[in-house]
């Protein structure tokens, strides 16, 4: 940001230096660095709300583009409100007719035998 080369730092010093003294110059330099660090948390805290406000515009923007994108695609593709109850439009584009029902009675199910337990230390014979 600023560019000071160390001839200009070492005349900066040299001046302060005779103006200030050797005996108040460590309390001086003591006060100008607080002061350079609030100064540069302040820059940081500023540029950091600056990020987020960037972050956030950019974000509306985003929002934006995809709530007109999805617009765009319902409008493209309207929804059929028969499709959620019997299915998706077919390839021709019209809904598919009612699903048949298979009318034929199934077979019952016959419930399966327990298995015999066999007393411990037992094996089950092969048949």
């Amino acid at each position: 940001m600023f560019d000071v080369a160390s001839s200009e730092l070492m005349l900066v010093v040299l001046v302060a230096l005779l103006v200030i003294g050797p005996k108040d110059l460590p309390r001086v330099l003591r006060v100008v660095g607080k002061w350079v660090g609030k100064a540069r948390g302040v820059a940081a805290h500023f540029r950091s709300g600056f990020d987020e406000m960037i972050r956030q515009s950019e974000l509306e923007e985003l929002e934006k583009k995809w709530k007109a994108e999805n617009e765009r695609i319902m409008r493209a593709h309207p929804a059929d409100p028969r499709a959620d109850i019997v299915g998706d439009a077919g390839h021709d584009g019209q809904a598919p007719s009612e699903p048949e029902v298979n009318m034929q009675p199934q077979t019952p199910i016959e419930p399966e035998l327990p298995i015999e337990t066999l007393p411990a230390g037992e094996k089950a014979s092969k048949a």
